[in-house]
């Protein structure tokens, strides 16, 4: 299961916008990508609530993981993993 850490730069975290902005990125993606910040389980993160709910603040470290069984039909490693370096760089460019 491909897997990346990040850490939230936006000022309110991951709330209101810059949280619905990453759900739409996560879903373009066609990944099922879990959502998880340490000492906590992981969500869904094409799951709106899920994500605002779970409190990532701004300078929380996160980590993204795709269920590998519920990779879509065409798709490999390399575009899982293009995915999650995406969704990182979202992350990180979400600073202001």
């Amino acid at each position: 299961m491909p897997a990346r850490k990040a850490v939230v730069r936006s000022p309110i975290g991951l709330h209101a916008r810059p949280a619905a902005a990453f759900v739409r990125a996560v879903t373009r993606t066609g990944f099922a990508v879990r959502i998880s910040k340490a000492g906590r389980p992981a969500v869904d993160a094409r799951s709106l609530l899920e994500v605002m709910t779970e409190d990532f603040d701004c300078g929380c470290e996160v980590e993204l993981s795709i269920q590998a069984d519920l990779v879509p039909a065409g798709s490999g490693p390399s575009d899982a993993d293009q995915a999650l370096d995406g969704l990182c760089a979202l992350l990180d460019s979400q600073a202001g």
